[in-house]
Parts: structure tokens; C-alpha cells; sequence
């Protein structure tokens, strides 16, 4: 039943409480128009019940994300995070097939492989050239000093990683997850791939595997065509190493009967890559790649028979063979040294929270519970029975999240450009979200700019994160209009706003199943303030509320 008295003094006390507000730089939405950003003539209220709690993850489903994090990465907030990971290979062609099958088919020379290249795009971007060509580059998702080493080496997987669950009858697809590094590291092949010693003038100083490290530097090849002459190619900079031909000899040139005969094959036969990082006493460093971009080029070469004048006649010709990092794949995480407070703090998961820890990876996320309880038990909180009484046209309602840059404040530490609030309840969007249409053609991760989560920074390039605010206008809409249900909400940092699929947790907590696919992607981690009575006032956690009153 509708308890008037108390609504009237809720009222009241929401009237009392509104004032004009400042000029704050954004933008304003009445219905599907964004008009200035100054919010004149608004009234706003800020005193709504909002109450936030951390929660903590551990492993979740890491297959198939769109990018994966390899290396290390330092934050003295949270710990230091390694990243390995694993992947299947395709065949570029499917069946190919070598004249050393059959001796008749060349004079002399089986066919022979003179190297085998594993190449995987860094994202970059070019700033200049100079008079020579040469050009130069920046590393983009490159987190820690780039130039920080650490030891990598590339192994066979022998684990297959299937794609159907057979514990579901086959109807769903297999997960693997982020804590699977020690059983698929006992299943690796022993022979090291990315072998050449530390004398080979490709890998002076070990830079191609016990010393590595994300060169941005462009690369410089120099290849022979058919006719034997040089060929100079310069590309962007990439992971590019060097494998042992010996194994891709047997593997590849001298496969069984059928085992290259289509993919699906294949990729039982040669069941793949595994990246293995470890720590050579320093920092380190770690990246985001897109290593279903990259790709295994085995350069070989072999007789071709042609009839000259009624005679065969045998050329050595160059050939490629591409092999594709595409099929299925694993992000392999783990956590180490991890911060006292973070993990005392996280593991409090029903506590009001003074600060919340957002972290991507095998990492943390928040919960949010807005606009109180329902005393009347009628499915509506009663502070939302309040404004609808009240005859209140919302504007626009914002979230925002101040960054305790107290705790942040450790010179070099890289914070999320971008958060992710979404309805927990139903592992999707909210209204906002899908209302949201802005984009942004030179960075498509700061699409929808207007629903936001983006950091605000003191220097737009340099400065350290003030806050994120997330425009929440229509979700507000949709309780007070349409009696919509009020749902709990999960901030979780992401990678891309641009994918919204969801992973799942090895083991559910109380409060969720899964988090945002493309915080998993993500390594890095960030402080807000929470909503807990003890936080200053002008730092706590808030939603703001940009209202008309009716005439």
C-alpha cells in the first residue's frame, strides 16, 4: 500500500535539498536531443540512496577474447599480473602439398625449409619518416616500460582445446579459463621453438626470446625472389621471431599421410602455440595483441619441373606457406604479490565500501544498489515513488566516480581509460547504452561518449584520472515512467565499450555468475571512492539528478 505520510516527507525533503547547479562540463539530454552543457534552468539532486560494494572474481572464462595481454604488469595497488597464453593454428592451405613426396618429382634437392617466421602485429601508430625511409612509431597498449625485459619462450602446446563441452552433450561451447596456466604448460612439447642463440645476428642480446622485450622499432627484411634478386621490405613493428626449422621440417614437410589435409584435422595433429612468460628479475612489461592477426610464415624452397624443348628441366623456385593463429584460444593469467588492502578490502563483499577496487583480468569489480529500499513492498523503491509524486521531468542522471588518486599515486601507473556500468541482474546494458548512437571515427573504443565512462584527466595527454561519470538519464526514465524494474548494477573496467558479451566465472559468488568479457581483456585496475558515510562529501559516490519541476 502507498504510504502517503512518509512520501509527503520525502518529498519535502528532496525539495529542501535541490539547488542550482554549477557549470560542469558535459553534455545534457532531454529526450533524444543533447543540448548545452551548462544545465541552466535545471535543478539538481544529489541525495539519493546509493550504495556500492566490491566484489572479487577469481578465474573466469578467458577463450576467444578479441585481444589477449602477454607479459608482465607491476601496480603496486593491486600486485603484479603474468600473462601466457595459448593458441590453435589453421593451415593458410589446406592440403598443400611438396615435391619431396615422391623422389621423381625433382632432380636433385628435396624441398627445404630456409626459415620460419612467427609474426604478431603490436598496435602502433606512425609518426614520422626520415630521408632515408626510415620510419618511426609509437606503441599503443603497451603498459609498464616497454623496454623492460622479460623472458619469453614459445612452445607446441599439446593441449587440445576443443570447441564443444562434452559435460553438456556437446550443445555448448567448451570455457577455459584464466587459472588453467599449470595444466597446459605440463601438456607443452619440450622442444623450444623460438630457439636461435643469443650469437645469430637475429637475436643479438637475446631480444627474440631470454631477453625480450616490445621493440618499436620498424622492421627491415631483405628476401630473394624467383630470379634470386633482393627484395627490401619495411613493415610496422610486431613480435617478430624466429622458429626452429627443424621441428616444422618434420612437423610440416614431412607430416603423416592426412594430417594436413583440411583444418579441422589439422588442428588435432598440431594442436597449437604456447607463450610462456617468465620474470628475469625486473618489472617487465605487457601488452594487448591481436594475435589472431599474426600468422607463422615458413619459407621454403624446391624443385619445379617445365619442359624445355622437349626436356625437363628443374628450377629451385621460393615458396610460402602461411599458417594462421586463428582457432580457438586461452588468456592465462596470474596474479602475484598481491596488496594487502585490495585483497582485505574485496574480500568484504557485503560491507558499503569506502573505496572500490576495479580491476580488469582475473580481477574485481563493484556493486551498486541505487534509490534505497521498497518499505511498502509494492516493487518500487519508495525514493522512486517519491520523484514520481513529485511530478519530476528528468533531464538527466549522472553516476559519478571520483578516483582516489591518494592511492593512485604511484609515478608510471596506467589507469583505465574506460569503466562499464551494466545491469548485473540481466548480464547486459543498460537503456543508456543502447539509446547511445555517438561515435568517435579516429578511436572507436570512446564510442558512446555520451552514456561515457570515460576518464576525465587533468591533462587531456598526460595528467592523471579525476573521475568517470556515466550518464544513466534513461535508465532513471524507464523506472519512473514505466515502472521498469530497478535493477542491482556492475562497474567493471573494459578494454573496448564496443563488445558487450559477458564471461563466466569458474565459481559464482553471491552476488554475479560472470563479468564483461572485455574486462578480462583488460590488466589494469583503478580506485574509486565508494559510497560509505566516512568519504568526504565532494569524493563519495552519488547519482546526480538534473530535474524540471511541473508549473
Amino acid at each position: 500500500m502507498f504510504k502517503k505520510s512518509f512520501l509527503q516527507q520525502f518529498a519535502l525533503g528532496l525539495t529542501a535539498l535541490t539547488l542550482l547547479v554549477s557549470c560542469d562540463k558535459d553534455y545534457n539530454e532531454i529526450g533524444t536531443d543533447i543540448v548545452g552543457d551548462d544545465h541552466f534552468g535545471f535543478e539538481l539532486y544529489s541525495g539519493a540512496t546509493v550504495k556500492a560494494y566490491n566484489q572479487k572474481l577469481g578465474p573466469i572464462a578467458s577463450n576467444n577474447l578479441p585481444i589477449n595481454a602477454l607479459g608482465f604488469y607491476e601496480n603496486p595497488a593491486f600486485g603484479t599480473t603474468q600473462a601466457n597464453f595459448v593458441t590453435q593454428v589453421e593451415l593458410g592451405t589446406s592440403d598443400p602439398q611438396f615435391n619431396n613426396i615422391d623422389p621423381e618429382d625433382y632432380d636433385t634437392q628435396p624441398t627445404a625449409i630456409d626459415s620460419v617466421v612467427l609474426d604478431i602485429p603490436y598496435f602502433s601508430t606512425f609518426l614520422d619518416e626520415d630521408e632515408d625511409g626510415v620510419k618511426t612509431y609509437d606503441l599503443d597498449s603497451i603498459y609498464g616500460n616497454p623496454e623492460s625485459k622479460f623472458k619469453l619462450s614459445v612452445y607446441q602446446s599439446n593441449y587440445y582445446l576443443r570447441d564443444l563441452d562434452p559435460t553438456q552433450s556437446l550443445g555448448e561451447q567448451q570455457l577455459f579459463y584464466t587459472d588453467m596456466n599449470t595444466e597446459i604448460d605440463n601438456f607443452k612439447v619440450p622442444t623450444l621453438l623460438n630457439d636461435l642463440p643469443t650469437t645469430d645476428p637475429q637475436n643479438l642480446n637475446g631480444q627474440q626470446n631470454a631477453q625480450f622485450f616490445f621493440d618499436k622499432r620498424e622492421h627491415r627484411t631483405v628476401t630473394l625472389n624467383d630470379d634470386d634478386e633482393e627484395v627490401e621490405t619495411r613493415f610496422a613493428p610486431s613480435m617478430r621471431l624466429h622458429l626452429n626449422k627443424a621441428v616444422f621440417t618434420n612437423l610440416i614437410l614431412n607430416a603423416p599421410t592426412g594430417q594436413l589435409a583440411n583444418n579441422q584435422v589439422f588442428k588435432n595433429y598440431f594442436r597449437g602455440l604456447y607463450f610462456k612468460t617468465e620474470s628475469i628479475g625486473n618489472a617487465g612489461s605487457m601488452a594487448l595483441l591481436n594475435f589472431k592477426g599474426g600468422k607463422i610464415t615458413i619459407y621454403y624452397n624446391e624443385d619445379k619441373a617445365s619442359t624445355v624443348d622437349g626436356e625437363t628441366v628443374y628450377t629451385r623456385v621460393n615458396k610460402t606457406l602461411a599458417l594462421n593463429l586463428t582457432g580457438n584460444t586461452v588468456s592465462l593469467l596470474n596474479n602475484s604479490n598481491e596488496n594487502t588492502d585490495y585483497l582485505n578490502t574485496t574480500a568484504n563483499t557485503t560491507q558499503e565500501a569506502e573505496k572500490l577496487y576495479l580491476k580488469g583480468g582475473e580481477g574485481s569489480m563493484a556493486v551498486i544498489d541505487v534509490f534505497g529500499p521498497d518499505a511498502d513492498n509494492n516493487g518500487i523503491a519508495d525514493e522512486i515513488e517519491a520523484i514520481k509524486a513529485n511530478g519530476w521531468m528528468i533531464n538527466e542522471a549522472n553516476l559519478t566516480f571520483y578516483i582516489d588518486r591518494t592511492a593512485m599515486a604511484n609515478t608510471g601507473i596506467s589507469e583505465p581509460n574506460r569503466i562499464f556500468l551494466y545491469d548485473l541482474n540481466n548480464k547486459r546494458p543498460l537503456v543508456d547504452y543502447s539509446f547511445d548512437f555517438s561515435t568517435n571515427s579516429a578511436n572507436p573504443k570512446f564510442n558512446k561518449f555520451v552514456h561515457g565512462g570515460i576518464i576525465e584527466k587533468e591533462d587531456v595527454d598526460n595528467g592523471r584520472g579525476i573521475k568517470y561519470k556515466v550518464r544513466i538519464t534513461n535508465h532513471l526514465r524507464n523506472l519512473i515512467n514505466n515502472d521498469s524494474t530497478n535493477v542491482r548494477l556492475g562497474l567493471a573496467v573494459t578494454e573496448s565499450i564496443n563488445n558487450i558479451a559477458f564471461s563466466k566465472l569458474k565459481t559464482a559468488n553471491t552476488n554475479t555468475v560472470s563479468a564483461p568479457s572485455m574486462s578480462v581483456a583488460n590488466p589494469l585496475g583503478t580506485i574509486l571512492y565508494g559510497s560509505h558515510s566516512s568519504v568526504p562529501e565532494d569524493k563519495r559516490l552519488k547519482i546526480q539528478i538534473y530535474y524540471t519541476k511541473p508549473d
